[in-house]
């Protein structure tokens, strides 16, 4: 039986950046999502030259084909990435996620590189058909941390694999055999960053695609709202002629402007190409390897030394007075941007919140305890021990406030644990002295003590935080 989709889209802002870096395109034979990076870099033109590039393949496939097509137009929009990047060094950095899928009237064949995602609800139950190329997701794979450390990891937003122009970024090549009433959906992280999958379900089940878009937004608000959002629905429904005549949608970023197109696609060459300058945003970071430490880019003022000249002493003045004046407005910009940030930390042996940021600058510190908890650093499982005291830091304090409570819950966690260990040699003791005195009476064997206590109920500190693992024995 062949399908047809109806799909509805939209794109925005957000309630944070000043411009939207992400782009899409949908028509009845192509869902497509790229999500732009590189902020001052022009991670907006990203997009939209991968959109552009990609969407000239839209057209009704085989599926033996499909998946070489999709490959082959991702490729093509990498090199003209870097043929904008050769023409244009100052857009070295800029870069885009995509997830792409053509339609085979049965079938998705899908191409996916970076953090964007596509789902399928099906029979009322979401499930994720794409895996993210980031380093926390890498650390997921190694079991270093659980999905729900990941949704709040304050670098989960770290990426190891997008289309940059370099030709060591492969895409993921997926097959999805579709059903009768299987709904899709393709989106940025804008929206998959912000909120559960669990509220992504209930917000798509028994309704219309546009009414599904509009749900889907306003969880994305609810979260805050601090990334562009870009959300493409597409129902899988009976073959309609109506529907696989309509055109194609391009939305976001490439539906804003048209991105320069060089005459010779090469990495060399390209002399006299101007590019216009793009609006500077905040945007995801990517980094060549999981090794790499995240850091926060700092504007340095420099000063070239000049050659001495006879100046009138008036003049020389007003320039060391300028120059002192920028250099006290720079301090001062500074000193005030540190106490915008927040980071969680180790205080007289307590986890504690700090306003601020680590270090120092002339012997005076750049943060202070903002608010101290009772949660001792020593009772937290080592790898949390090792976080704290080598700082975490934190969007804002309400984030900051969110990891200290999770911090006391696997803290509390750990003295349970402790707890029971000091409590099963004394129960074993009891054990074998009851059975000295009565040797016809059979014993309780240590193991089982400890197996009754650690199967007593528990109640969780927090409602807030319900689905933690508990640590192991060897983390305590």
């Amino acid at each position: 039986m062949v399908f047809s989709l109806d799909t509805r889209s939209h794109s925005e802002i957000g309630l944070v950046r000043k411009n939207n870096q992400d782009s899409g395109f949908h028509s009845p034979n192509m869902l497509l999502v790229a999500d732009g990076m590189g902020g001052a870099a022009a991670g907006d033109l990203a997009s939209s030259v991968a959109t552009q590039q990609i969407s000239k393949v839209d057209s009704r496939q085989e599926l033996d084909q499909a998946h070489e097509v999709l490959a082959g137009a991702l490729s093509r929009a990498n090199d003209a990435i870097a043929d904008l990047i050769d023409a244009d060094p100052a857009l070295d950095g800029m870069g885009t996620t995509v997830t792409a899928a053509l339609f085979t009237g049965t079938q998705l064949a899908m191409a996916h590189i970076g953090d964007s995602r596509a789902y399928l609800l099906r029979g009322g139950r979401l499930h994720r058909l794409t895996h993210d190329h980031s380093w926390v997701q890498s650390l997921v794979d190694e079991g270093k941390i659980t999905e729900a450390d990941a949704a709040i990891h304050p670098h989960r937003s770290l990426l190891l694999r997008v289309l940059n122009g370099q030709s060591t970024h492969e895409p993921d090549l997926e097959t999805v055999d579709l059903q009768l009433d299987d709904r899709l959906l393709l989106c940025s992280d804008g929206l998959c960053g912000f909120t559960t999958e669990t509220e992504m379900a209930r917000a798509m089940r028994d309704c219309t695609p546009e009414a599904a878009v509009a749900q889907l937004v306003q969880l994305a608000h609810r979260g805050g709202g601090a990334d562009n959002i870009t959300v493409v629905v597409s129902d899988v429904v009976p073959q309609s002629d109506e529907l696989d005549a309509l055109p194609g949608t391009t939305i976001g970023a490439a539906a804003e402007y048209t991105a320069p197109i060089l005459e010779h696609h090469t990495l060399s060459g390209a002399e006299g190409v101007v590019l216009a300058p793009e609006p500077a945003a905040e945007a995801e970071r990517f980094v060549t390897s999981p090794d790499q430490v995240p850091h926060l880019d700092e504007e340095v003022l420099r000063y070239a030394p000049r050659a001495r000249s006879r100046r009138p002493v008036i003049a020389t003045l007003a320039l060391f007075t300028s120059v002192a004046l920028l250099a006290a407005a720079a301090l001062w910009g500074a000193w005030r941007y540190t106490q915008g940030q927040y980071y969680v930390g180790e205080d007289a042996s307590r986890v504690a919140i700090f306003q601020g940021v680590p270090g120092n600058v002339f012997g005076k510190k750049l943060s202070h305890v903002a608010e101290a908890e009772s949660t001792l650093v020593d009772d937290l499982p080592a790898y949390y021990r090792q976080q704290v005291r080598s700082t975490i830091p934190v969007a804002s304090l309400e984030a900051a406030r969110t990891t200290t409570a999770e911090l006391k819950v696997r803290a509390d966690q750990c003295i349970r644990i402790r707890a029971q260990r000091q409590t099963a040699p004394s129960a074993s003791a009891s054990a074998s002295a009851s059975a000295t005195a009565n040797a016809p009476v059979s014993t309780v064997s240590p193991t089982a003590s400890v197996s009754e206590t650690a199967a007593l109920p528990t109640q969780t500190p927090s409602q807030a935080v319900t689905a933690l693992p508990t640590p192991s024995e060897g983390e305590c």
